[in-house]
């Protein structure tokens, strides 16, 4: 019999085939194998302590490539910010940076809200195309709002 987890992963593949999004079906592929070979004792709780820092490192590789190739120079970076749309990618570059730091501590303490943050990256993923890497800039914004409700629910009470 199917365990609630491998039950919830057999759902999403069909989400991620009805979406027909890629990266989901690939990601529960992998998870589901990790199962079916038994591996899951060992690789999941590496997989978890790591695996956000692996995204990061590769979606990084692949942001910095036109850099590396010469695709992206000096000269480049010089005429992009001559434009307020150049202004506007380096402020939004660096605020998403900021607030996803935050996300990091909210994840990592509060885990009941990591449920809450990937289900919705899932829906998201699959519904409206959209792309997961979603978790930790939701966690990151997730954060900021709760200081702020903090803060104003902190003056009336």
């Amino acid at each position: 019999m199917f365990s609630m987890s491998t039950l919830f992963l057999l759902i999403l593949l069909g989400l991620g085939y009805i979406a027909k999004n890629q990266a989901i079906l690939i990601a529960v592929y992998i998870l589901l194998g990790i199962k079916l070979l038994r591996l899951d004792d060992k690789l999941f709780p590496l997989l978890d302590s790591k695996g956000i820092f692996i995204g990061v490192v590769v979606i990084t590789v692949a942001v910095l490539v036109p850099i590396a190739t010469g695709e992206i120079g000096f000269a480049e970076l010089y005429n992009s910010i001559k434009s307020y749309y150049g202004w506007i990618a380096l402020i939004a570059g660096m605020f998403v940076a900021y607030i996803a730091k935050d996300g990091l501590v909210l994840l990592a303490n509060d885990p009941h809200l990591t449920a809450a943050l990937i289900i919705g990256t899932i829906l998201a993923v699959v519904f409206f195309q959209g792309v997961a890497v979603g978790p930790l800039i939701g966690a990151g914004i997730a954060y900021m709002v709760m200081k702020l409700v903090d803060s104003v629910l902190g003056i009336f009470t």
